[in-house]
């Protein structure tokens, strides 16, 4: 099973950049998209352009036009799909979409930033202790549990260009690489992407500004974390920085099953 994850920034201005020729060049049993931008209404207007054949999709839209959002496309539907975590305050910015698939339960997430000077870390937070209670509780159920999305945290110091210059930026606050430390240090999950890289340089977000991409002076703001009882599942995960259209790159994930 291939399952592909990207924050597109914007899921009209993706498309006016190859992204249909894109999608259908890779393939993938199961595509994630963050940050969608696009409400209800402008979905229904042109069904086509954004139902692509031979694939379902299940959308979770944020309430503020043009902002956040989420959907999953799966050649597969699933068996059942929940939109949020059951907290307005949360699902009202389309920030957490699951859908199971037999034994397994996925979920794209678009994690909030803390913004500058750190003005929405405590909501932020608050957003990671709702996160980490729901992952343990499908946890608990027996559930093998794959969350990807633009989690909007580098966890550590490799995981971007220039880690002295910014301890006091958002995405790498000690706060929010402490929650990043104990979901993988002390709760087990796993950062699918480390399994294989244990190298610097991989990132999947670059600034907009010229030539900053082209230098690679990046971050890893996205992931596939995956529960430790889902660890024989996963066979390869990638980042794929060849793909253009947003100011992140899409990331793969493939497990065996």
């Amino acid at each position: 099973m291939k399952i592909v994850s990207w924050n597109v920034n914007g899921i009209r201005s993706v498309h006016r950049k190859n992204f249909a020729k894109w999608f259908e060049e890779e393939k993938a049993d199961i595509v994630c998209l963050q940050e969608i931008k696009i409400n209800e209404q402008a979905i229904q207007k042109d069904e086509t352009f954004y139902h692509p054949s031979r694939y379902h999709s299940h959308w979770h839209f944020a309430k503020k036009p043009g902002y956040s959002g989420l959907v999953i496309y799966s050649k597969k539907d699933p068996e059942a799909v929940r939109s949020g975590l059951g907290l307005p305050e949360f699902d009202n910015e389309g920030r957490w979409l699951e859908a199971d698939y037999k034994n397994l339960t996925l979920i794209t997430s678009y994690f909030p930033n803390s913004q500058r000077e750190g003005v929405r870390l405590p909501y932020k937070l608050a957003f990671l202790n709702a996160a980490e209670k729901r992952l343990e509780q499908l946890r608990k159920k027996g559930r093998q549990v794959v969350i990807c999305g633009d989690l909007n945290i580098a966890h550590t110091e490799i995981d971007l260009k220039n880690p002295k210059t910014n301890t006091k930026n958002a995405g790498f606050l000690p706060e929010e690489r402490a929650w990043m430390e104990k979901m993988i240090v002390k709760r087990g999950w796993i950062d699918t992407f480390r399994k294989f890289e244990k190298g610097g340089g991989h990132y999947t977000w670059w600034s907009y500004r010229p030539g900053i991409r082209e230098r690679n002076i990046g971050w890893r703001l996205d992931y596939f974390l995956a529960n430790p009882e889902s660890d024989d599942l996963i066979k390869k995960m990638i980042h794929l920085p060849e793909v253009v259209g947003s100011d992140h790159c899409p990331i793969r994930l493939t497990l065996k099953s």
